[in-house]
């Protein structure tokens, strides 16, 4: 809701200029735009040669609405990098949720092989999912409400205006948990006129997409908005050996929101969101050339010069009661309230979401080489802000309060079985097979007893108790007509309560096994070196720490989160800007790493940018060049020889980073028909201070982000014809090769055989030719997404490579293609 300029009463001026001294510093934050209301359809002359636009028309270039700053400001007058993304976009791209359009945002990289479990990274800072102990340094905010667990942070679109993408530390007005950024994710709030809307589409692969939304007024004051949408496909690859089909879409999503004007200065709005997603988890392509024996080893160590291409591989998987689940519930209310002095807007909200995930962790089919891992988790979360804002002659100011609480349940299971236990046996531990030689000499003397085929289970689970208390002011000072200063300061405090419990491993097969053969006597008969094999699998032999002695950890932090930025208008349409902005990652815990704890995150960003717009060229141009000191970042790093056990962990590894770069966009709409459209990021990012797992020293060496990535856009319209408007848009991406290091091949982020690439540069084309009936009131259109069927190895995971010689590869899908059509009403 848009702030009316009224005067200020002299007891709040006074406060805020008191307050005033606090507030250091911090640059603007997520946005949250109202898009602009578009040029007016081109009713003229149907089949002339399309006309030079109108200078007028070109400043809506610009003319996007956000609230970056908690404050209704024109896009073009924030004084930070923001790309926005609108909804005509994202249809125009046919994506279903961020993932599948990241690249078209430069600088942004989300990985969402798993979506329950999605990675997210922004000029080259990113976090590593580890479980329930750890955010996400790039926030994601649906409606103003922060999306704490990766868990329930990517869900699919449903019913959105657009999604504003923030570059830089955005902690004063957003919070913790956005050092590296913010994404501000904005949806449609119901309007006061009766509306429908329907969209199907069919594709290649079996895909099969529907949404509808119908807006019904109630009477003057109400009206209330329903959205549905169910996304299928049949997948993408097939298992080789059994037919089952991965990469499939199975995702259904519902929203309501209602609205109640209460007075002319008082508006409630109530939302629910809901989500259910069930689909086979993401394929896991083995690398190494086996047999149909499923009792074939796999040669240890592997060779990378056998290594299969996984863009040509077979599938084969054989996780038990493989699947990737999610049910999100979601309620959010919004009361604002407008004083003739400014505004009081309240949010509360609560999120919970239930996520299973269970995949192949080997890449094989092959029993004696059995690993499949299972995340599990339970989240429950509530949020509430107060925020009260206002402006005069002399400032725009906001100021609030916010409070958060989590309560997170997480389970990680690792499940192999008594054959891949005495693979383990013979290629980590030395001592041969002694599970198939006992099971074998058993069998020669005729008894009915086998140690193998039996399932064997490790977990770990944690629960965590987390609170955020918050306290921001941020004032812009209007020094004269161009020239604004902006001060703002954000007091947080997290306190969090956090545990592990390592439960004993559950063999209840193989252990009643053993108990039988004991009681017999033939255990005490067997040879030594096979009696302390079979001590050994007594115990826990994966999650070796803590067993069965439940591990606590309670921690406070405390951070203060400034932004001090200086904008000044040259003409009314082009502006420059400094700013020094400070952001700050609340500390945390590795969920499968008992006991272990870490410190805050800490980021300086420096910036300077232009925002222009010429009206008689329809163009529009914005840069910005920074620099950024990253401490203590943490991320999650393959130990493939951990000291306790021998077997590979995932460590939480620490670094400190630096990087200066340059962000770009550019529009350009030389005739009334045609727009074009160009962004791009350029980072170079290298660790001041680093050590691998192994000890090896990467100070200096690049962390792996790319130093270009950009898109480009066409789109061009034809008017009249078949009564209509036929619109053409192409898209172009480009991400360059990974800036590899002394650790990339460790992590499997660059190439370690050479029989196929990783970490090589990417590029997508997609397309769309659509025609809509006059006044948009039924259309059709034809799309294809990665036209030229690009694809890549995005990584190798190399966990089961030290224990069974089994690495596997994920890859990126093949080309798509289909037919949409939609009807309004």
């Amino acid at each position: 809701m848009s702030i009316r300029p009224r005067p200020l009463s002299v007891c709040l001026r006074r406060l805020l200029l008191g307050g005033s001294v606090m507030l250091l510093g911090a640059v603007p934050l997520a946005a949250l735009a109202d898009q602009a209301t578009p040029a007016p359809q081109d009713n003229g002359n149907a089949g002339n040669p399309a006309t030079q636009a109108d200078p007028e028309k070109a400043k809506l270039l610009g003319n996007i609405t956000v609230t970056a700053q908690s404050r209704t400001q024109e896009v073009q007058s924030v004084p930070i990098p923001v790309q926005i993304v609108t909804a005509k976009q994202v249809d125009t791209l046919e994506a279903t949720d961020l993932s599948k359009m990241d690249i078209f945002i430069p600088g942004l990289v989300i990985d969402a092989s798993q979506p329950t479990q999605p990675t997210y990274e922004m000029r080259g800072i990113s976090t590593s999912n580890f479980g329930i102990g750890t955010e996400s340094a790039v926030g994601v905010y649906v409606d103003g409400v922060y999306a704490a667990r990766s868990g329930g942070s990517l869900l699919a679109f449903n019913d959105i205006s657009r999604i504003e993408v923030l570059k830089g530390p955005q902690g004063t007005l957003f919070g913790r948990n956005a050092a590296a950024g913010a994404i501000s994710i904005v949806t449609n709030e119901p309007p006061d006129k009766f509306e429908g809307d329907a969209r199907i589409r069919f594709g290649n692969e079996g895909e099969r997409y529907a949404d509808a939304l119908v807006n019904i007024p109630i009477n003057k004051d109400m009206a209330l908005r329903i959205s549905v949408l169910d996304n299928q496909s049949d997948g993408w690859i097939k298992d080789a050996a059994n037919g089952q089909h991965y990469g499939k879409n199975d995702d259904w999503g519902s929203r309501m929101v209602y609205r109640w004007n209460v007075t002319d200065n008082t508006r409630v709005l109530l939302s629910w969101d809901h989500e259910r997603l069930n689909q086979p988890p993401s394929p896991a392509i083995g690398l190494i050339p086996l047999s149909s024996d499923t009792n074939q080893r796999a040669p240890f160590p592997p060779d990378p010069s056998t290594y299969l291409n996984p863009l040509h591989a077979p599938l084969y998987n054989d996780a038990i009661g493989a699947a990737e689940t999610r049910t999100f519930n979601g309620v959010t209310l919004k009361v604002d309230h407008s004083f003739p002095w400014g505004e009081l807007e309240a949010t509360t909200a609560w999120r919970g979401f239930d996520t299973f995930n269970r995949g192949d962790y080997d890449g094989t089919d092959h029993v004696v080489t059995y690993l499949d891992t299972t995340n599990i988790e339970h989240n429950n979360s509530w949020y509430q802000e107060f925020k009260l804002s206002g402006n005069n002659n002399l400032m725009d100011w906001v100021s609030g309060v916010s409070y958060y609480q989590e309560q997170a349940r997480q389970t990680s299971q690792t499940n192999i079985n008594t054959n891949s236990l005495d693979t383990l046996a013979q290629n980590v531990l030395g001592v041969g097979t002694p599970l198939a030689d006992i099971s074998n000499a058993l069998a020669s003397l005729g008894l009915p007893f086998t140690l193998l085929g039996d399932p064997w289970h490790e977990a770990i689970s944690n629960d965590g108790n987390f609170k955020s208390y918050a306290a921001f002011g941020d004032v812009i000072w209007h020094i004269n007509d161009q020239f604004d200063v902006t001060t703002g300061l954000r007091y947080t405090r997290d306190e969090k309560e956090f545990s592990w419990y390592n439960m004993p491993r559950s063999a209840p097969a193989f252990d009643a096994t053993i108990a039988g053969l004991t009681g017999l006597g033939i255990i005490q008969m067997l040879p030594p070196d096979a009696q302390a094999a079979l001590a050994a699998f007594s115990n826990n032999v994966i999650f070796t720490s803590a067993v069965g002695v439940p591990v606590y950890a309670s921690n406070t932090w405390n951070n203060w989160s400034p932004r001090v930025v200086a904008s000044y208008k040259f003409t009314p349409d082009v502006m420059g800007y400094v700013s020094i902005t400070k952001g700050y990652k609340a500390g945390g815990y590795n969920s499968v790493q008992v006991g272990s704890t870490f410190q805050p995150e800490k980021v300086t960003n420096y910036e300077a940018g232009i925002k222009s717009l010429f009206p008689e060229a329809n163009l529009l141009l914005n840069a910005s060049v920074y620099y950024y000191r990253y401490n203590n970042m943490q991320s999650l790093a393959l130990d493939p020889n951990s000291p306790a056990t021998g077997l590979p962990i995932y460590v939480v590894n620490s670094s400190n980073q630096e990087a200066k770069g340059v962000d770009f966009e550019a529009q350009w709409q030389p005739v009334k028909d045609l727009r074009l459209g160009l962004v791009g990021a350029y980072i170079d990012s290298t660790y001041r201070n680093a050590t691998a797992p192994d000890g090896t020293d990467l100070t200096g060496q690049p962390t792996g982000a790319p130093f270009f990535s950009g898109a480009a856009s066409v789109s061009y319209t034809w008017h009249d014809i078949a009564n209509g408007n036929l619109e053409f848009n192409l898209s172009q991406a480009y991400r360059g090769r990974t800036r590899c290091n002394a650790d990339s091949q460790e992590q499997g982020e660059c190439t370690i055989s050479p029989n196929f690439q990783i970490g090589t540069s990417e590029q997508r084309t997609d397309a769309r030719l659509g025609w809509q009936a006059a006044g948009d009131r039924w259309g059709v259109a034809l799309y294809g997404n990665n036209l030229f069927n690009k694809r890549y190895v995005i990584g190798v995971n190399n966990i089961s490579t030290s224990v069974f010689g089994t690495p596997f590869a994920t890859v990126t899908p093949p080309r798509t293609w289909g037919v949409e059509l939609h009807a309004k009403f």
